[in-house]
C-alpha cells in the first residue's frame, strides 16, 4: 500500500479520524476534506489516487460532488460510504461515476483491499494502453551508430534515464531532439504516464501560456470553455519544452515557479493547481549567450540545466550514416508499404560527402525523395537532391544567410508536398502555426502554393 494517495472527504470527526489512522498504519498518504468545496480544491492541489466520499456533506451530497471530481480527473477512481444505503442510490452513484458502494459502518480491511483493487485497476488500464501505443508505432533509436560522440551520449543518457531529474537538450535543428526526449520519457519511471511536447517557436506570448497553463472560460475573448493546459495534461508523466530558447521572457518566471512550487494556475483562474511533471527541454540557440543579452533568465537556465545531453550534428558523426541509412530506410519501407529498399555503395559514400545542414531530418527527407521519385529499390548517387541543392545558388556567388536557406528549404519542402502546409510541417518538424508564421515572415506564402 505504500505510496497511495487517499482523498477522504469526511465530515463526521470520529469516523474521519479512525478511518485516517487506520489507513496511515497501513501505509497510505492521507488528504482531508469535509466539505464540497474543499474536495474539489483538494483534488485540484493534491492529485490523490483514490478518493473516499460521504454521502451527507455540508455543502451538497457525494451525488452532486462526484461529476465535479469527474470533470477534475475523469480517471480518479471513487468510492462512495452512505449511512442510508439503498439499490438505488448505488445505481445512480455508478451512473455518475463512482466506482465502489459501501454502506456505513464500513468494515476497514474491506475498505482498504477496495483501495488497493481500484488504484491497481486503474494502473495496469495505463500501463496497458502504454504498451498498446508502445506495439503500435515503431519506437525509435536516438543512438544509432558506432561514433565515440553518439556512445557518449548514449552512456550519459542511460545513466540518468530512471531519474525524474531535468534534463536540457542541446543539439542543431533536424538533430533529433524529440527523439531522444520520447526515448527517456519511455525508459523512465513515468513511461506509462502522459507525454506532451510544445514547441516554442514561433508561438506568442498569448498562445504559448494558454497552451502551457491553459484557461477558465471567460478568461479573454474566446475563450469560451475551460481548457486544461498542458501541465495540467502532463500530471504525473513528461513535459518536453522543445526550442525553450524561444520563450517569451514574461512566460519564464512562471514556467520557473512551477518547477520550483510544483503548483499553477489556469489563466483567469484563482485557484492553485498542483502538478508533478518531469521536464525536459531543449534548445539550438546558445543560451549563455541570451543569458548575456537579457533574452533568457539565469534562474530558470540554472534549474533547466541540472543535466545537460549534447547531440552532435551529423557532419561530426559522417561514420554513422550508413548505419542511420539503413534505419531510416527500414522506418520508410513500413511506412510507405514497400519491399526491402537497399544503397549502392556509391550512393553511401555520396551521403557522406554532404555536409547535413538539416541533420538527420534532413536526411530522412532525401531518402523519402529518393525512393518516392526513382521508384529504385536500390538507391544510386543519382538518385539524390540535397535539400540545399534544391536552389540556385546566391547571385554574385556569395555566401546565404541562414535565413536565406531556411526560406529556400522552406520553399523546397512545401514545392515538394504541393503546398499542403499540414505536410510540409509534419515533414520540417514544426508546429502548424510556426510554420505559418514563417511563411509570412519571409512572404513566401503566395510562390509556395495552397497554405489551406
Amino acid at each position: 500500500m505504500q505510496g497511495y494517495k487517499v482523498l477522504l472527504v469526511e465530515d463526521e470527526p470520529h469516523f474521519r479520524d479512525v478511518v485516517r489512522d487506520f489507513l496511515e498504519s497501513n501505509g497510505c498518504e492521507i488528504v482531508l476534506a469535509d466539505t464540497c468545496g474543499k474536495a474539489e480544491q483538494c483534488t485540484r492541489l493534491a492529485h490523490p489516487d483514490v478518493a473516499i466520499l460521504d454521502y451527507d456533506l455540508p455543502d451538497g451530497n457525494a451525488l452532486e460532488l462526484l461529476p465535479r471530481l469527474k470533470g477534475i480527473d475523469p480517471g480518479m477512481p471513487l468510492i462512495l460510504l452512505t449511512g442510508h444505503g439503498s439499490i438505488d442510490l448505488a445505481v445512480e452513484a455508478i451512473k455518475l461515476g463512482a466506482e465502489q458502494f459501501l454502506t456505513k459502518p464500513a468494515e476497514l480491511p474491506a475498505l482498504l483491499l477496495m483501495i488497493k483493487r481500484t488504484v491497481e485497476n486503474r494502473r495496469n488500464q495505463q500501463k496497458q494502453l502504454a504498451e498498446q501505443k508502445r506495439f503500435d508505432r515503431r519506437d525509435i533509436d536516438p543512438f544509432v551508430g558506432t561514433s565515440a560522440a553518439i556512445r557518449q551520449l548514449a552512456e550519459t543518457a542511460r545513466k540518468i534515464v530512471v531519474s525524474d531529474t531535468t534534463v536540457l537538450i542541446q543539439a542543431e535543428t533536424g538533430a533529433g531532439k524529440g527523439v531522444l526526449a520520447r526515448w527517456l520519457h519511455r525508459n523512465g519511471s513515468r513511461a506509462v504516464e502522459a507525454f506532451v511536447d510544445l514547441n516554442c517557436a514561433g508561438l506568442s506570448r498569448e498562445l504559448l501560456e494558454t497552451e502551457l497553463f491553459g484557461h477558465q472560460k471567460g478568461a479573454f475573448t474566446g475563450a469560451v470553455q475551460n481548457k486544461p493546459g498542458l501541465l495540467e495534461i502532463a500530471h504525473r508523466g513528461t513535459v518536453f519544452l522543445d526550442e525553450i530558447g524561444d520563450m517569451d521572457t514574461l512566460i519564464q518566471p512562471k514556467l520557473l515557479k512551477v518547477l520550483e512550487e510544483k503548483h499553477f494556475r489556469r489563466l483567469g483562474d484563482v485557484q492553485d493547481r498542483g502538478v508533478n511533471v518531469r521536464l525536459i527541454a531543449a534548445t539550438h540557440r546558445d543560451l549563455a549567450s541570451m543569458i548575456r543579452a537579457s533574452a533568457f533568465r539565469e534562474d530558470l537556465y540554472f534549474r533547466i540545466s541540472t543535466i545537460k545531453l549534447s547531440i552532435p550534428p551529423l557532419r561530426e558523426r559522417v561514420e554513422d550514416i550508413p548505419l542511420l541509412a539503413a534505419d531510416l530506410l527500414e522506418s520508410l519501407r513500413v511506412e510507405l508499404g514497400m519491399s526491402a529498399i537497399g544503397l549502392a555503395p556509391e550512393a553511401t559514400r555520396k551521403l557522406q560527402s554532404y555536409s547535413w545542414p538539416g541533420n538527420i531530418r534532413e536526411l530522412r527527407n532525401v531518402l523519402e525523395r529518393a525512393i518516392l521519385l526513382s521508384g529504385n529499390r536500390t538507391l544510386k548517387d543519382t538518385d539524390f537532391v540535397f535539400d540545399m541543392q534544391l536552389t540556385p545558388p546566391a547571385q554574385g556567388g556569395g555566401v546565404k544567410s541562414l535565413e536565406e536557406m531556411e526560406r529556400d528549404h522552406i520553399q523546397s519542402v512545401l514545392s515538394m508536398v504541393g503546398g499542403r502546409v499540414d505536410v510540409a510541417a509534419e515533414k520540417l518538424g514544426i508546429p502548424r502555426s510556426s510554420l505559418y508564421h514563417k511563411l509570412k515572415q519571409y512572404r513566401v506564402a503566395a510562390a509556395a502554393g495552397n497554405t489551406e
